[in-house]
């Protein structure tokens, strides 16, 4: 049965209900305390005799009122019901009230302050500032015609102006007492709030630290692993605060591991069945150390499960699909992502894109699909490899200095070159090993899956190794795979001290530019890659030589694209005729797109496509992007990534407001993945159609034995919904749109 009382508590606890927006709970407080005030208006205005359609107009505007807020809370739709009434409020209720309510003479001009209060507290960006212009500038239109010209504005007696003057003074003033109080409320709970959670945080960390102090090869895991998850829950749609419970969950995942005896935790090499036995006792050790936390009730779940299996062969409870916590089938994810790109005893970090691989071959399986899903396009948003395990000192392979007695025996970690100038500071020293000899440092220019520096055939191989050139500080280079290489000596750095060297680095496309400044020598080299598409890293060696000291910076902002000067021509695959939009072409992931075409039903698209020479997965081939946003553009402004469909058949599902059903198939023309490759290599004619029935939009498409068919609903009512070409290491050429 329906209870005021029992509403109220309800309403108590949404307002201040931390895992719902600040806006959104400033909305709900002020409609509930607006409708009070329009409920209240309408026996106000019989009291003062106002005309009917006043009384009526109000009291019809409460109950639309109601209605609307009411739909907007059960769908989930507030944001948008924030704009609604914002319009409405500035340019129908505010406007009627004026005219219907005796003008400059009533109390009108105290109404029209709801307009300023409301957009003040309820709407945020650029939005806010434009209403609230558009606010002032009706509120003086509003005022001008009232003065000048009054035969526009229902009046009454003078009396009734009065009282109503003092009814809206009472009414906006409780509106505001209102308000107020719960941005006072809300702050004095925040803070309580902070220092409850800054206490947690602490012991969390002093539990963390405990567990990398006991398992050496595993330090940081339990930080990383956070973090992982909670990208994985920011790109699921959760809530700021659900992102932060699930940080803390994963971040005492592992805790049951102080249960383990450290001769297991710590032993090289394979386990026996007995110790691996004890191993999967962490989890419930774990959940018996957390279960009397109370700050995140669920907190012991996700050390319990997290190694539990979507298909149910996972421990301690055999689990399966959503019987899984949720936040344990998140750190499922991470965890495994983490343990791959880490370093271990028995092995080193497994490249990342092996890791996406094995990702995919776990979706459903091990993993969620949808948790799995999020986590492949953080890995193929990630070009710089940044959620990977960080050594203490990343600069030199987790050393301070880096001593080198012949050439190579010793080589840094590679340093990535991007199109933001990364500067590297140094000191460079004789070896005191090797009395009189001449220190000469240099630098390896390379690519590898792992980022790292190869001298044994096998790994070269398996890591797909590719070495451009050497370059020396004292103005010599060697041509190794780079198309060219250009030396060119420049002033020296007068602020430099004896010994010190200041390396300035940075590539755009097929170019890279390494410029070495000593404090009596400097060179630019510039060099031409053999492609657009492989990586660039530097590695730091030499010969006879004490590099110490050394400090890596990164700008932020990318240099202009004509920054470096071309010594090579420029490497296209697309200088062919174009269709009826320009051909693209993806050196990385995402590097390029065609504009936006809206979506019509039967539309069809057709292009040719095929992958560059460097392509060596799957994955590298084109995209079907489905988005909306404000210019049709991808990544304009307001967009939002729906569905990104690739012809190998993986889908990612980009926004909550769309679900996306996935039906992948194949035929007997599907000769396995490496014929697939090589098909892709050569290229073929691609045939794309679209079906469109309000917000369900179905794209089909079929080749060489792969058969998709992918349906993406979107909750949110938009009619402005976009197609775009893209890809990953593939040109698309000839694109022709059908409608």
């Amino acid at each position: 049965m329906w209870s005021p009382k029992r509403e109220a508590e309800r309403l108590n606890r949404y307002i201040y209900d931390e895992t719902v927006d600040v806006k959104d709970r400033a909305f709900i407080v002020f409609s509930v305390t607006v409708l009070f005030a329009l409920f209240i208006a309408v026996p106000s205005g019989i009291i003062m005799h106002e005309p009917i359609i006043a009384t009526l107009s109000t009291f019809f505007g409460a109950i639309a009122f109601t209605v609307y807020v009411g739909i907007a809370a059960k769908l989930r739709r507030i944001k948008r019901a924030r704009i609604t009434i914002s319009i409405i409020l500035v340019f129908v209720f505010l406007p009627a009230m004026f005219f219907t309510n005796g003008g400059v003479y009533g109390g009108t001009p105290v109404w029209l302050l709801l307009g300023t209060i409301y957009i003040a507290l309820i709407l945020e960006g650029r939005l806010k500032y434009v209403m609230l212009a558009l606010n002032m500038i009706s509120m003086v239109i509003y005022f001008i015609i009232g003065y000048y010209h009054p035969d526009h504005v229902i009046t009454y007696t003078r009396w009734g102006n009065y009282f109503d003057t003092l009814t809206a003074l009472v009414i906006v003033s409780w509106i505001v007492f209102s308000l107020i109080s719960f941005q006072l409320n809300l702050s004095r709970k925040e803070e309580q709030d902070k220092n409850l959670r800054r206490l947690f945080e602490q012991t969390a960390t002093a539990l963390v630290n405990a567990i990398d102090a006991k398992d050496q090869y595993t330090h940081g895991h339990s930080s990383r692993v956070a973090e992982y998850s909670r990208k994985i829950a920011q790109e699921a749609g959760k809530s700021s605060r659900q992102c932060d419970d699930i940080y803390y969950v994963a971040l005492l995942h592992d805790v049951g591991k102080i249960g383990i005896p450290e001769k297991i935790i710590n032993k090289e090499g394979k386990l026996t069945d007995e110790e691996y036995e004890v191993i999967k006792k962490h989890p419930e050790l774990g959940a018996q150390i957390l279960k009397n936390i109370r700050e995140i009730p669920f907190i012991s779940s996700g050390a319990n499960y997290h190694h539990e299996r979507y298909d149910g062969k996972g421990y301690p409870s055999g689990l399966k699909g959503t019987d899984i916590p949720e936040y344990a089938r998140i750190i499922s994810v991470a965890d495994a992502y983490d343990a791959m790109t880490s370093k271990r005893s028995y092995r080193d970090p497994i490249p990342q894109q092996q890791v996406r691989e094995e990702i995919v071959k776990g979706i459903g399986t091990q993993f969620d699909p949808q948790f799995a899903r999020i986590m492949v396009h953080l890995i193929d948003i990630d070009s710089e490899y940044d959620m990977k395990e960080r050594e203490e000192v990343s600069e030199l392979a987790g050393k301070d200095e880096l001593t080198v007695e012949k050439y190579r025996d010793s080589v840094s970690d590679g340093i990535l070159l991007t199109p933001s100038v990364t500067t590297i500071s140094m000191t460079v020293e004789p070896d005191r090993n090797i009395p009189g000899r001449t220190a000469a440092p240099s630098l390896i220019l390379f690519d590898s899956l792992d980022g790292h520096y190869h001298d044994d055939d096998r790994n070269r191989k398996e890591l797909l190794y590719f070495e451009y050139g050497n370059i020396w500080f004292d103005g010599r280079t060697e041509t190794l795979g780079a198309r060219k290489m250009v030396t060119k000596e420049v002033p020296p750095q007068t602020d430099l001290k004896k010994n010190e060297y200041r390396i300035k680095a940075v590539r755009r496309k097929d170019h890279a530019l390494i410029s070495i400044i000593g404090s009596s020598t400097a060179y630019d080299y510039i060099i031409a890659l053999p492609d657009n598409s492989r990586f660039a890293y530097i590695g730091l060696t030499g010969e006879f030589c004490h590099i110490s000291h050394v400090r890596i910076e990164k700008a932020t902002e990318e240099i202009a694209a004509d920054a470096i000067p071309r010594i090579a021509e420029e490497i296209s695959y697309i200088n062919v005729p174009a269709g009826d939009i320009p051909n693209i072409e993806m050196d990385g992931y995402r590097t390029s797109a065609t504009g936006g075409i809206e979506i019509t039903d039967g539309m069809k698209l057709t292009f040719h496509t095929f992958s560059l020479p460097t392509a060596r997965l799957v994955w590298h081939c084109a995209y079907i992007n489905i988005f909306t946003s404000d210019d049709g553009k991808v990544f304009g402004p307001g967009y939002q990534d729906y569905m990104l469909m690739r012809l190998d058949g993986e889908c990612w599902e980009g926004d909550p407001d769309c679900t996306v059903i996935t039906l992948p198939g194949k035929n007997d023309d599907f000769e396995g993945w490496d014929a697939w490759k090589e098909f892709n290599k050569k290229g073929f004619d691609c045939t794309v159609t679209f079906e469109r029935h309000d917000s369900r939009i179905t794209v089909r498409t079929e080749n060489a034995g792969i058969i998709l068919k992918n349906t993406a609903t979107i909750h949110n009512d938009n009619d402005k919904i976009y197609a775009a070409l893209t890809g990953d290491q593939c040109a698309i050429t000839n694109i022709r749109i059908h409608k």
